[in-house]
């Protein structure tokens, strides 16, 4: 079994902030794929199902955003599985809206969700990072991130959504390399310089 998992705040109050684009993708795999019916179990919500060759839980951590890890390690102390068969989707400010990265192991950066994560599972999973933008100044980056998605954002975010579901295959065999390529073929991210913000702040 493999598992796919997004950072997430729970609650109506956070489910379309920007901070819940990996609850958010884990959402559309759901409707797309025809998972199970949600269910609460191991501090998050869980649903099986199969993708291509693969069986699948999707899990939605519900021990909000910093405290992911707890989560993720009784799920995976009860299936008895390696961190290696983990992949987080979650929301990255230092990648540009609509651009998307896979990596496995490395540091947090200052993500506490990952962080979190390494502190329970150490270092060997899959991270999908999701382009957000940064909003140009560090003391606004938490109204940044816990801020919904705005019109602007989902005219990229819907279609990447899309795009992860139509090459999943590949990041489920293994392939992040070609996933990525795919995901950003599908669902190229808009035109955007990561500097003009921090410029356009600079200058009020």
């Amino acid at each position: 079994m493999l598992i796919l998992t997004g950072q997430g705040n729970p609650g109506d109050r956070y489910a379309k902030n920007r901070h819940n684009a990996g609850f958010l993708l884990i959402d559309s795999l759901h409707d797309r794929f025809r998972f199970s019916p949600w269910r609460a179990k191991f501090e998050s919500q869980i649903a099986e199902g199969t993708i291509g060759r693969h069986k699948v839980l999707l899990v939605k951590p519900q021990t909000f955003y910093n405290e992911t890890g707890r989560a993720l390690s009784k799920i995976l102390q009860f299936y008895k599985l390696p961190a290696h068969d983990v992949t987080v989707f979650y929301d990255e400010i230092d990648l540009a809206p609509g651009r998307l990265r896979v990596k496995r192991g490395g540091g947090h950066s200052g993500n506490n969700g990952v962080r979190s994560m390494m502190a329970h599972l150490g270092e060997d999973f899959r991270r999908v990072r999701i382009g957000i933008g940064h909003p140009g100044d560090k003391s606004m980056v938490m109204p940044h991130v816990l801020s919904d998605f705005t019109k602007a954002d989902l005219d990229w975010f819907e279609p990447m959504k899309t795009a992860i579901a139509d090459s999943l295959g590949f990041l489920l065999d293994g392939d992040d390399e070609r996933f990525q390529t795919e995901v950003l073929r599908l669902a190229p991210a808009p035109k955007h310089d990561p500097k003009q913000a921090a410029r356009r702040n600079g200058d009020d």
